[in-house]
């Protein structure tokens, strides 16, 4: 019995190689790059992702940020003293109200040089930072331009308007938006007009952090867990982030700017659809379709019912009598944990873009009082509709603003088998296009703030994933390995400063070394417009399947709102 049992560790042990050693891992593209010509760029709209993105550009390469345009004064001086000419006085080229009157000195500009005159170089792209609900316009308005563009997400605020994203920049598969030679499109070119190629790119930023570049090697190239079966993917929003953008701020309301899937999740929509729909890098196969998907969501807890009795009728936090035990406070939110602590910035500049210059320049008790001066603001009852939705109300009750966007949503989606010709004797083949299924939920409440978390489960182990390790566990050692990746600075895990970074290159592909926008776009973004087009569409589609209460069959959508539409235009 003990020469069995000695026979059978031993031979079972033989198998099972010695257990992995954790890792540290740097992805390729988290280098410095620096350009021979740096690219000149423009910043359209200069909040908080106007900022973030500026700085992601020149923290990750030596990219020029040429221009600004910001109808708002202080933001737009601000900005340029910090990125464009900082102590100088700005040239008139490097600053303007407002993106159509640069759109204006570009013609202008374009028109001068070619009669001969010398003329301030142009810029070679652009940064989309501007609301949500502006997206269509801005892009639409650049589009004859013909620069290369980066726009933050979402695309835009209906499907409708993502369909004239997708006509105005002329990149839809089969069915040409762009004007042709004949048609007057391009720029003229001695006396020759033919169109330029331009990289577009969309700021699905999770595609570009190291953590998700590596996860999605380990599972697509590596295939650490064989084929994929399930991903469950939590986009934790935090407690008070949720109120401060989604009740009191400026994506509170679906009917002013877009369901909250699609202003805060429609990048983890981009993240599941990549996992699971995109082929691997380098392939050229088509894209696993999903068959069905469907959601369900509301607004559970920001709602006037959930408002303690104790409230009674107080509309504003600073006049509440439970304002000290609420942990809603916007007193507390944004004096007491931020701007005692010293942080003038993010979320407490949000809420007067002034409280910064005035923190630096006059110290912590002016700060706290034009603060309290802007959480004091408030409306009545009486107080025209227009006027209350046109801008946030950081001090408004939580319980007692105008918001109607879900706090808590699901979003399932599956996928059928889908087999691919394998060229083996006529052999089809599932590897990677196997049935599998997606859930996604987006939750309000919560301690993490935007550290997604999640589970992947595959035929050979799984996987367990937050946004600082991934561990896997094999299935036939019985070993799990952690892997830590390289951990960047700047938002979204290093997300914006590695798209930041791959825009740009992709700009300089085209620019100075010969290769289509196309190439470029596939090497260095990973995804072209019409996938972004296809994250986006999945939004909407999960929106109607919530709303009406139903399974949504993804090709039959797809058909009757997307093709059809095009085929109308």
């Amino acid at each position: 019995m003990r020469n069995l049992f000695n026979t059978l560790t031993t031979s079972f042990s033989s198998t099972i190689p010695p257990a992995p050693p954790n890792t540290n891992e740097t992805p390729q593209q988290t280098m410095q790059v620096d350009f021979p010509i740096p690219p000149h760029i423009l910043i359209i709209g200069a909040g908080s992702r106007g900022h973030a993105y500026a700085s992601a550009l020149t923290h990750s390469t030596n990219a020029v940020i040429a221009a600004v345009a910001e109808p708002l004064p202080f933001k737009r001086v601000e900005f340029g003293k910090k990125f464009i000419w900082g102590k100088n006085s700005p040239r008139p080229e490097q600053q303007f109200e407002d993106w159509r009157m640069w759109v204006k000195y570009e013609i202008a500009r374009r028109e001068r040089e070619r009669a001969g005159e010398s003329v301030e170089r142009g810029v070679d792209a652009l940064v989309v930072c501007v609301l949500d609900e502006m997206h269509v316009e801005v892009l639409e308005g650049v589009g004859p331009l013909e620069l290369h563009v980066l726009s933050e997400k979402p695309l835009a605020t209906t499907l409708e308007g993502c369909l004239r994203i997708w006509e105005a920049l002329g990149k839809r598969k089969g069915v040409d938006g762009g004007k042709n030679e004949e048609e007057g499109g391009g720029e003229v070119v001695n006396g020759k007009r033919g169109a330029k190629e331009t990289v577009f790119g969309i700021c699905h930023v999770l595609r570009y952090s190291p953590h998700n570049m590596l996860l999605r090697e380990l599972v697509l190239e590596r295939e650490v867990i064989g084929d994929v079966l399930s991903i469950e993917h939590v986009e934790p929003v935090g407690w008070w982030h949720f109120s401060h953008s989604y009740v009191r701020g400026n994506w509170r309301k679906e009917s002013v700017t877009a369901p909250s899937l699609l202003t805060k999740s429609c990048h983890d929509i981009d993240f599941i659809m990549w996992m699971l729909c995109s082929p691997p890098p380098n392939s050229k196969e088509p894209p696993h379709l999903p068959s069905f998907l469907t959601s369900t969501g509301s607004r559970k807890f920001f709602k006037k019912s959930r408002k303690p009795e104790a409230a009674g009728e107080a509309t504003n936090c600073l006049s509440c009598p439970i304002e000290e035990d609420c942990n809603y406070s916007a007193n507390k939110i944004y004096l007491a944990r931020n701007l005692l602590f010293g942080n003038a910035g993010w979320p407490v500049k949000i809420v007067n873009p002034e409280i910064e210059d005035c923190y630096n320049t006059f110290g912590v008790e002016a700060a706290s009082e034009k603060l309290l001066g802007s959480l004091r603001e408030d409306y009545a009852k009486d107080t025209p509709v227009s006027e209350v939705e046109s801008r946030p109300w950081f001090g408004r009750c939580v319980w007692e603003s105008d918001n109607d966007v879900c706090d808590d949503q699901c979003v399932t989606i599956t996928w059928d088998d889908d087999p691919l010709p394998s060229g083996d004797g006529g052999k089809s083949s599932l590897k990677g296009r196997g049935a599998k299924t997606a859930q996604f939920h987006m939750v309000a409440f919560t301690e993490k703030i935007c550290e997604r978390r999640g589970r992947i489960y595959g035929t050979k182990g799984e996987i367990e994933y937050d946004s600082s390790k991934i561990k896997v566990h094999d299935f036939r050692t019985g070993y799990t390995k952690t892997h830590h990746p390289h951990q960047t600075g700047g938002g979204h895990g290093g997300g914006d400063e590695g798209l930041a970074r791959q825009f740009v290159m992709a700009v300089d592909a085209v620019n100075h070394q010969g290769m289509s926008a196309a190439d470029a776009q596939r090497k260095y973004l990973g995804c072209d417009l019409e996938e972004a087009f296809r994250s986006h569409a999945m939004v909407f589609a999960a929106e109607d399947a919530r709303k009406q209460r139903k399974v949504i069959d993804w090709k039959q959508w797809w058909s009757d709102q997307v093709e059809r539409h095009l085929h109308q235009r």
